[in-house]
C-alpha cells in the first residue's frame, strides 16, 4: 500500500476488495458524510446490518476503513474512512492479465456508481435553488489529443481541483466533480481507424 497524505494507491490485492459495488458505496459514504455504524449504513443503503458489517470488515482488512475510537460504546462500533480518496496506478496490469482484469472490474464498479450519482443529480435538479442549477453541468468536449497531451490535460485538471480552496460560505455544500477522459468509444478496432 502506498499512502500519500489522505490518498491511498491500492495494491492489486486491495483493489480487488473495491470491485464490489456495496463496498465502494459504503467507502464513499464514510468519506463524504463521516463516521457511521453498520446499522446506519445499512439503513442508507437498503441492506441488513449483517451484510454491511461483513463488507466493513472486508474494507478494514484491506486498509480502507478503521475503527473510530472517538465514537461508540460497548454496543456500537463506529467506522471511518482511513483515506479521503483512492488513486489507481495506471500501470497496473501491464504485464499481468489477472491484475488488469481486477483494475477493469474496479473501474466498471466506479463507472456504475458515478452513473447512479448523475441520475440522482438529474432527478433532484428541480429541487435545487436556481444558483445551484446554474452551477451544475453535464458537459462533454471532444478535442483531438495524443496520449501525451491527454495526460497533460488530466494533470492540469487534477492540479486545479486539488489546489482549489474549500469554501466556508454559509451556502457552501459538498460539490461532486467527476472527471472522465477516454478515447471516443467505437474508434478502436475499426478498419482503417485507430485511437491515434
Amino acid at each position: 500500500m502506498t499512502e500519500s497524505g489522505p490518498t491511498i494507491t491500492p495494491t492489486p490485492h486491495q483493489l480487488r476488495a473495491l470491485t464490489h459495488p456495496v463496498r465502494l458505496r459504503m467507502l464513499g459514504l464514510l468519506r463524504v458524510d463521516g463516521p457511521a455504524t453498520a446499522t446506519s449504513l445499512a439503513t442508507r443503503l437498503g441492506l441488513n446490518s449483517g451484510a454491511t458489517s461483513y463488507h466493513l470488515r472486508q474494507l478494514a482488512q484491506h486498509g480502507f476503513v478503521v475503527d473510530d475510537a472517538e465514537r461508540g460504546n460497548g454496543r456500537e462500533r463506529w467506522w471511518r474512512a482511513a483515506h479521503t480518496s483512492t488513486r489507481t496506478d495506471t500501470g497496473l496490469g501491464e504485464s499481468d492479465e489477472e491484475v488488469a482484469d481486477t483494475l477493469d472490474a474496479y473501474l466498471q464498479t466506479v463507472v456504475t456508481i458515478y452513473t447512479e450519482w448523475m441520475q440522482r443529480a438529474i432527478e433532484e435538479r428541480p429541487l435545487l435553488p436556481q444558483a445551484w442549477r446554474d452551477a451544475s453541468t453535464f458537459s462533454d468536449w471532444g478535442p483531438r489529443l495524443s496520449p501525451a497531451s491527454a495526460q497533460a490535460l488530466l494533470d492540469r485538471i487534477d492540479e486545479v481541483i486539488r489546489d482549489f480552496p474549500d469554501d466556508d460560505a454559509e451556502d457552501a455544500e459538498k460539490y461532486v466533480l467527476m472527471v472522465s477522459g477516454f478515447v471516443r468509444p467505437g474508434r478502436v478496432g475499426v478498419e482503417g481507424e485507430d485511437a491515434s
